[in-house]
């Protein structure tokens, strides 16, 4: 598939890629632009390196559209923002030009909106290294993985405020491992050491181990930059069950975490006890289960006993310190800690009201009987 086909019309697909970004842009930048203005800063940017050419062929608005559209509703915004949009090819830059001259709301902008045509790759890196950024959400689409780098996204997460949101193809990096036409990529990508130790353990791996190896590795290679926290969307195929990609966000701040992830969960096709599934699944969609598959609050309960016993912590610090790299959301450690304190199975104090169980509530947990 070309490039040029890809925006022929938008897929359900390409439009909650475009609704988690742009609503995460929105969000990220109401926290951002009060703490930037706290420390004298004037200025905010979004970065999207392969930006496409605005529009799809059906009319469908595609991400620097949404985020502009956005972001020209709201005085700091058009006051404050930077937005940088580069697409290597020549009739999407028209495009995307000709979309974003012919939209007049965004002549409000204090920043003009620049577009420019590069091949991402060193040069680019290179540039973004050799500065340092106001805060800044990146966004990088390629169509493959050409460009896509550990350098790439640490030039910008280095900085602070700095998030990143990648879409990461798995349908192309997982045979892409084992293709010495492009190991340069894929040594770029996760780092040669650790793409080289990839390759060795996935020889006997099947499909779904995979999948899980190399998102492990990806997330590992993230986090050893600084992006402690990590967060992946998986999109799977409309006509299979297979994935298709990844929608992959890195932060090094907590909130953005949280923010993101309250995104992703509301944009999930499936859930089990309310717990979301993280994924956009055509067939979950389109034939819901009717009966659960699996309690993942009940096992919550269960892994809270476990992993806290003997200490004495507020519901905030219990949530802020188990739910990364775990699918549980705000709510759910609520919800699990009211279910335990009404079992007598924890103390709170002082005693929660009926169905609430407020963020300073401390919560005591048995030592745990050897």
């Amino acid at each position: 598939m070309s490039t040029g086909r890809f925006f022929e019309e938008s897929t359900e697909q390409s439009r909650i890629k475009t609704r988690i970004v742009s609503k995460y842009f929105w969000a990220w930048a109401q926290v951002i632009i009060r703490t930037t203005k706290r420390m004298g800063g004037d200025r905010l940017a979004f970065i999207d390196l392969f930006a496409g050419p605005g529009l799809y062929q059906d009319a469908m608005p595609s991400t620097p559209l949404r985020v502009l559209g956005a972001a020209v509703k709201e005085p700091n915004l058009r006051e404050m923002l930077v937005a940088i949009f580069n697409e290597v090819n020549p009739d999407h830059v028209r495009s995307l030009k000709e979309a974003l001259d012919s939209t007049p709301e965004f002549e409000q902008f204090t920043h003009k909106p620049q577009i420019s045509n590069y091949q991402v790759g060193d040069d680019i890196v290179d540039r973004l290294e050799e500065v340092k950024l106001v805060p800044t959400l990146l966004f990088v689409d390629p169509f493959g993985y050409k460009g896509l780098s550990l350098r790439l996204i640490n030039s910008v997460l280095r900085n602070w405020g700095s998030d990143c949101i990648i879409f990461f193809n798995y349908n192309r990096i997982n045979p892409g491992l084992n293709n010495p036409m492009v190991r340069e990529h894929m040594n770029a990508l996760f780092g040669a050491e650790r793409a080289g130790k990839l390759r060795a353990r996935l020889r006997h791996l099947k499909p779904h181990r995979r999948e899980k190896a190399i998102l492990e590795e990806i997330a590992e290679a993230f986090k050893g930059m600084g992006g402690r926290y990590f967060l992946s969307f998986r999109f799977r195929k409309e006509t299979s069950s297979r994935t298709s990609h990844h929608l992959i966000f890195v932060s090094k701040n907590f909130r953005g975490y949280e923010i993101m992830k309250d995104i992703m969960a509301k944009e999930s096709s499936s859930d089990d006890q309310g717990v979301p599934s993280f994924e956009y699944n055509p067939v979950a969609r389109d034939y819901p289960l009717r009966f659960e598959l699996s309690r993942p609050l009940d096992e919550l309960e269960s892994q809270l006993l476990k992993d806290f016993a003997g200490r004495t912590l507020t519901m905030l610090q219990i949530y802020e310190e188990h739910s990364v790299d775990r699918p549980f959301l705000k709510t759910h450690y609520k919800q699990a800690l009211q279910n335990l304190q009404a079992q007598g199975a924890v103390e709170a104090s002082p005693k929660p009201r009926k169905n609430s169980f407020a963020d300073r509530i401390s919560v005591s947990f048995p030592a745990r009987s050897r």
